[in-house]
């Protein structure tokens, strides 16, 4: 590597270069620090023999590719992409998933009387005295099972 200069003249010079080709869209000192890193992994394998060409060219395109990458991103909305502002991060939706496949099965564990009577306040939506009316069970009994049923899942589904 001794024989890339070291001269800030010679760096200068290139900024310089860099900035006339890309005309100010980014900036050349950052273009010119990836387009060195770059000459450093090339350099393992392949010779190059005008490096200062190699650092401009390099250097170019990589603002050009920052440029298309850019007018991409600008393009395309989040809801084209399945997100919003208030869309629930990956993990957090299978943390849901599967909390919700615990509390299927707590459902499954209950008595069907009392599955049915808090499926129909907690899903229909359904009063206690609706409930109670429509099986021709006491309000009583219905507050029982919502209650029994709530305990249930609130210890199957702790820690989950």
């Amino acid at each position: 590597m001794s024989d890339i200069p070291v001269s800030r003249e010679f760096w200068d010079r290139l900024i310089q270069q860099v900035r006339m080709r890309t005309r100010g869209g980014s900036d050349p000192e950052e273009l010119l620090h990836a387009a060195y890193l770059r000459l450093l992994r090339y350099r393992a394998q392949h010779a190059v023999e005008n490096i200062a060409a190699f650092l401009v060219r390099t250097a170019v395109n990589i603002g050009v590719d920052n440029y298309r990458h850019d007018r991409f991103i600008a393009g395309v909305t989040p809801e084209e992409v399945g997100v919003t502002e208030n869309s629930p991060l990956q993990d957090e939706v299978l943390a849901a998933r599967v909390r919700l496949d615990r509390v299927r099965e707590g459902l499954s564990r209950l008595t069907p009387r009392t599955r049915e009577v808090f499926l129909m306040h907690r899903l229909d939506d359904m009063k206690y005295r609706e409930i109670a009316q429509c099986l021709g069970i006491s309000q009583s009994a219905v507050e029982k099972h919502i209650a029994k049923a709530a305990l249930f899942l609130t210890e199957w589904t702790e820690g989950w």
